[in-house]
Parts: C-alpha cells; structure tokens; sequence
C-alpha cells in the first residue's frame, strides 16, 4: 500500500477548548436533572390513586438544591475533565446516582421530613435521573465526536488483527479517540487500511511526531521483540505526553486484575480477583436483577398483553413457549419466550434438517437458521426485535435467570464450550449480554463462546450497567437478530 504523507502543519489545540467542553456538559447534566425532577413528579402523580394526593415540587429543591448535590458528586467522579470510554462515563453517572439519592435520603431523615416526601418520588427520581444523564450525555457524545470537539490526535503503531479488534470497540464505545494515520511494517489489516492513512513504518515514527505534533502513541503490536518495544519507549517519551501499549493477554480477565510494581520499577506483579467468589457481589447483582425486573415488569404489563393477544390472533397454540435451557450450576429450567413458531416446529424441522443440507449444516454449526420456515409471521417482528424474550423476566424473578449473563444454551450446546462451561455454570444466563449486544447471530459460535467467559471472569455490577444501556441500541438497530 501506498504512503501518504503526513499533515506539514502542527496539530494545535485551544486551550481553553477543554473549559468549554466542561460547562456545556455540566449545563447539560442540570437539564437532565431537571428532566429527571418533572418526569418523576408527573409519573408519582399519575401512578398515585386519587386520593394520594398531587405534589407540588419547590423551586429551591428544583432549580439549585438538588441539581447542585447532582452536580458535586459528578465532579468529584472526574465526569468533567479528560477522555473516558463511555461505559466508564455511565459507571460514574451511576456511582453519582448512589451518592445523590443518598444524600437526599439522610437529608430527608435529618430534617425531619419523611412524613411529607414521598418515597416513590425519591426512588423515580433515582431511576430518571441516572436514564436522563446517560441519555443527554450519549447524544452530546455523538455530537462532539461528530465536530471532532472531544479526544486528541493519535498516532497509531500497528495496524494488525489487535488494532482492528481496538478500532471496532472504539467506535462502538463512543470513545473519545481519533486517530490520524497508522505506521505499520507488514501488510496492514484491510479493515484498518481502509478506516485509517497510513503514514508510514514504524522507523518512521519520530518524523511524523515532529511534523505533525501529535502528543499520544498508541503501540498495537503484541508480537513486537522486548528490544523493539523498549526502542519505541527511550526514542519516543521525549517527545510526547504518553505512549500507550495494548499487550497480548488473551482472554485474561483484565477488569478484575491489578498491577503492582516492585520499587526498582523493573518487575510487575498481577493480581488477579474472582469478583464472583465474592458473596457480597452475587447478593448486589440479584438484588439489582430483581428490583430492576420487577418494577420494569410493571411498567411494560401493557406490552406484553398487546403482544400475547397478537400471537393469540395470529397463530393457534399458546402464547408462551417454554423451552429448557441449562442455568447456574448446569441445572436446568424452563426457559419463557412469546411463541414466535408454529406449533408443530420440532417435526417441521427435522423434516427440514433431512431434506436440507445446507441447513442441516447451518443448524449444526449456529443451532440457529437464518431462514426459518417454522417462524410465524407475527413471530418474524418479535425475534427482530429480540421482544420474544421479553417472558424471561418472569425466570429473573424466579431466580433461574439474571438480566445480564451468558446467552443461555441448551443441553446439546454444553460440549461445544468445552474447558469454558465452567464459566458458564458460574453464573444465571443472561435476558442480554455481550453476545445480544455485539452482533448476535452475526457473530460464529467459538466467539460466542469467548464473549461468554470473558464476561464471567471480568464481571462487576457497572458492565451490567453498560451492557443494558448498550441492548436498547442493539435492539432498534436490529443487528444480527432473526
């Protein structure tokens, strides 16, 4: 490939730039409190029976008390200052949500006035006030990346498999990063060449910091020699603010480790936590599951009455389809879905499997068919739009299922995720999880498999977080599912 040369001129910033980004994001943050006071006030007013009584919120808690304890908390969670992947952004909108709504719980306790507030207000306003931030900072997001107001130029080392893998999760996490150009020795990746210039090779490196001025190095290049690493460390500190390296850990599970130098600086220790060992975190993701589950299946009772009166209509059989899938512990459960096939699929299939070897083939490799003859026509929208799952909430209340988790699998999927079933049975399956969020059914099976044990040995509560703001996306996008 062909390379181009880079900018002659210098990569200048403002630097008042970043005190700008700051108070738009934080005028942002007090609409979105403001947003969260009026749509927790109308929705108690409406849930409310008549003789609950209509309340009235002061302008003081409105406009300057509550924002204003919202607006500590997210600074004192760093949400107004440098680059964060978005998932880390909702991990401290989260965090700020706790530390807000208990604030307003002592408040209330010391002075004096449980008797007067209403409690359901108190638990909307949590609920609304974590949705509409994360909301107004996923579409402020959008519009920064798309002006290029938010992130510094980076200059990309390696242009491999890795660097790919890196450049998809970026762009889906509306990361704050771009990058100007790649140098790379070898054939680039085409998925990589075909996003990114390429500026050169690797001994190319300090020339096109120079002309340029770009300030951050990102090294994607796990195969490179331990000398040509330290080479790229002495040549290049001097001239920029960092150099970033991804390794090549595998499937480690990185989110639960932690990295402790000796104090000669030359050794590093890794530890690693089993964040599910740990009771404490089995009772707090039950706990989130089930309070989320049950005040969500509230909520939505009207759907899922239109939708099981449309399958009733369409197709004869019953609404809902139980199927038995392996959970925690490899016991198994009835799994509930709406009924998206007719209800003579199993002869249907095996009649097909006979006749159809590309099917057959298919079937064997997925446990899924892309054309589906048994699928009916009501069936067809469900599936695209994943809402036949949507049963599965009465298994998280049960206990056989969590929000978040694993796909779960039947029996004769067991063997397909050898070593890494023990991943599996450390954890309920999941309504979502990595797999629904990242391409589905677009995605092969090993992979799925991958996604799987990651998610197991990486867990905590935040990727839980991430996971169900990302299966909304996924969902209207429509990727992946049939």
């Amino acid at each position: 490939m062909k390379e181009q040369n880079p900018k002659t001129r210098k990569i200048l910033g403002n630097p008042n730039s970043g005190i700008l980004i700051a108070l738009i994001i934080l005028v942002i943050d007090y609409l979105a409190v403001l947003a969260s006071e009026q749509a927790a006030c109308l929705v108690r007013n409406w849930i409310m029976l008549p003789g609950g009584g209509h309340m009235h919120l002061s302008w003081l808690n409105v406009y300057v008390i509550c924002p204003l304890i919202y607006i500590v908390f997210l600074h004192i969670n760093g949400l107004y200052g440098g680059d964060r992947q978005f998932w880390r952004v909702i991990a401290g909108l989260f965090n700020s949500s706790i530390y807000f709504i208990c604030t307003v719980v002592i408040f209330m306790y010391d002075a004096k006035i449980t008797a007067s507030t209403s409690r359901l207000y108190v638990f909307l306003l949590w609920i609304f006030s974590f949705f509409f931030l994360v909301l107004f900072r996923y579409i402020l997001k959008k519009i920064f990346l798309k002006m290029r107001l938010v992130g510094e130029p980076i200059l990309l080392m390696g242009a491999g498999k890795t660097a790919e893998v890196m450049l998809r999760h970026l762009r889906n996490e509306h990361a704050g990063f771009w990058f100007m150009g790649y140098l790379e020795d070898n054939e680039p990746n085409p998925y990589v060449a075909s996003h990114l210039r390429r500026l050169g090779r690797f001994r190319d490196a300090q020339r096109v910091i120079n002309i340029t001025g770009v300030q951050r190095v990102l090294v994607v290049a796990p195969g490179l020699p331990k000398e040509a690493t330290q080479d790229i460390v002495y040549d290049l500190q001097p001239l920029v603010k960092s150099i970033t390296f991804i390794p090549d850990m595998g499937n480690m599970p990185l989110a639960t480790m932690d990295l402790e130098s000796l104090i000669d600086g030359h050794i590093v220790m890794f530890r690693m936590r089993n964040n599910l060992k740990n009771r404490w975190n089995r009772l707090l993701k039950f706990v989130f599951d089930w309070v989320l589950t049950f005040f969500g299946t509230i909520a939505i009772s009207p759907i899922l009455l239109i939708i099981a009166l449309w399958i009733y209509h369409d197709s004869p059989g019953p609404v809902i389809f139980k199927h038995r899938r392996v959970g925690r512990d490899g016991k198994e459960f009835n799994c509930y879905k709406f009924r998206s096939m007719c209800v003579d699929a199993d002869v249907k299939l095996k009649e097909l499997l006979e006749k159809d070897p590309a099917a057959r083939e298919e079937w064997n490799r997925d446990f899924k068919l892309k054309n589906d003859p048994r699928i009916t026509k009501s069936g067809h929208f469900l599936r695209r739009t994943s809402l036949d799952e949507l049963p599965q909430i009465f298994n998280v209340l049960k206990g056989e299922m969590s929000l978040v988790g694993p796909r779960p699998i039947v029996q004769a999927e067991v063997p397909r995720y050898g070593k890494f079933i023990q991943d599996y049975y450390m954890v309920r399956p999941g309504i979502t999880g990595m797999w629904q969020t990242s391409g589905r059914s677009d995605i092969d099976y090993p992979e799925r498999v991958a996604m799987d044990s990651w998610y197991v040995r990486n867990w905590n509560v935040w990727f839980d977080v991430v996971l169900l703001w990302r299966t909304f996306s996924v969902v209207f996008s429509k990727k992946g599912a049939y």
